[in-house]
């Protein structure tokens, strides 16, 4: 890691900080925006091939391209997800200063996580059109 980069990571866990997360869970979120970056990109395949969900069972599969076969993976995606709603429970509960939620944004060639202040989407507005007003985490 680079200067610059060390300087973006310590503004960012402070603009967490400020919104009520601890130190532990900015680094947590932050590592859980970097799974969810990562399964996005393997979801839309590389040149080894593709993350692929069964239909009826939602089990992950890697398909790999060379070869036509496929196998089971690890669900790193559930696994993030439920850490991700653990850590904004915990936040909400001890912070009263206004809930926050979170968006997970499903293309790769953005940042994967958003934490949304109270605020930043119009009441009755549809969060997928104003992610970007929130505090992004990469």
């Amino acid at each position: 890691m680079n200067r610059k980069e060390a300087e973006r990571q310590n503004r960012q866990e402070a603009v967490l900080m400020g919104l009520g997360f601890t130190g532990e869970e900015a680094e947590k979120l932050r590592r859980i925006s970097m799974t969810l970056h990562r399964w996005h990109e393997n979801e839309c395949g590389t040149d080894n091939g593709c993350i692929e969900r069964d239909e009826a069972t939602g089990v992950p599969y890697w398909h790999n391209a060379d070869t036509g076969r496929r196998w089971r993976i690890a669900d790193r995606e559930k696994g993030a997800l439920k850490r991700l709603a653990a850590i904004i429970e915990a936040r909400n509960e001890r912070d009263e200063g206004g809930a926050v939620a979170s968006y997970v944004q499903g293309d790769p060639r953005g940042a994967a996580l958003y934490i949304i202040r109270p605020g930043d989407v119009p009441a009755g507005e549809d969060v997928a059109a104003y992610y970007s007003r929130g505090v992004v985490v990469y």
